[in-house]
């Protein structure tokens, strides 16, 4: 799948800005949001199918407070990853803090290029992190690729309300209030200016179930937070049926054969006679 970056910053460009502003980032996001996403992070662990003894990933965790909330809430081992190294440095303080390290793993990693072999877990998270991928088409690839067949994704995201009024509230405050606060009380110049951009330009609701779809996801849905400040989508990894032809082991032809196998849009198959 190829497509433009959803945002103009690169890869780069978004680790060394949440690692500059790792150390305030959890009180700007408390002071910004007002505490509701507090209330959409417990929305989405409510809709975890399984919540033992399975094997979940947090893509994009930042300080962790996606993972934490999984982990007080469920039997789930957790492995959490970032590019920004000093934002799960944060995180980590905080799951040891709750004696949860040993139910979490923090590990620096590209959402786009995930150094974990194909169907590796059962189920799979993101927040507020989607939008951050330089190629979020490959990054949903990946995130197909890593997750068991019929595996549970599950992805939380801001968006624009469809309500006039209450869409012109919150572009002021996502455009012109937001980034004056963030800016004055993290000292950093762009970070929260590329928060409004980014959710400007994210494919948000349908736009972005086509997207999973396309990226091999199936019944792909979403359900409305907060009169459409947020997203909540919901998907689970596909299953394919691949048509091989089968071939005797000298290479000669024999009768062709339809074998059909479930496996990951990333599997080879190879057959033996």
């Amino acid at each position: 799948m190829s497509e433009k970056p959803i945002n103009g910053s690169s890869n780069g460009h978004v680790e060394r800005m949440f690692n500059d502003i790792s150390h305030k980032y959890d009180m700007l996001n408390n002071l910004l949001s007002l505490g509701i996403d507090r209330s959409w992070r417990r929305k989405l662990i409510g809709r975890l199918e399984r919540k033992q003894a399975i094997h979940l990933l947090d893509v994009a965790t930042g300080t962790g407070d996606l993972a934490i909330a999984a982990a007080l809430s469920t039997q789930a081992t957790i492995t959490a990853t970032d590019i920004a190294e000093k934002m799960m440095e944060v995180g980590r303080l905080k799951a040891d803090k709750l004696n949860l390290n040993g139910r979490i793993r923090f590990q620096r990693a590209d959402a786009e290029s995930l150094p974990f072999p194909d169907n590796t877990f059962d189920a799979l998270m993101v927040g507020f992190g989607i939008r951050n991928f330089h190629h979020f088409g490959q990054g949903l690839l990946e995130l197909h690729r890593v997750l068991k067949p019929g595996g549970q994704l599950l992805i939380l995201e801001f968006s624009m309300p469809a309500n006039p009024l209450l869409s012109k509230c919150f572009k002021l405050y996502f455009g012109k209030i937001l980034p004056k606060v963030g800016r004055f009380i993290s000292k950093h110049p762009d970070a929260y200016n590329y928060l409004p951009e980014s959710v400007k330009e994210f494919p948000y609701g349908h736009q972005f179930v086509k997207c999973l779809q396309r990226a091999g996801f199936e019944t792909a849905h979403f359900t409305t937070l907060s009169s459409g400040i947020a997203m909540l989508y919901e998907a689970y990894a596909g299953v394919q049926e691949e048509s091989i032809r089968v071939v005797a082991p000298n290479g000669s032809a024999v009768k062709s054969q339809e074998v059909s196998r479930i496996h990951s849009p990333h599997d080879t198959l190879q057959a033996e006679k």
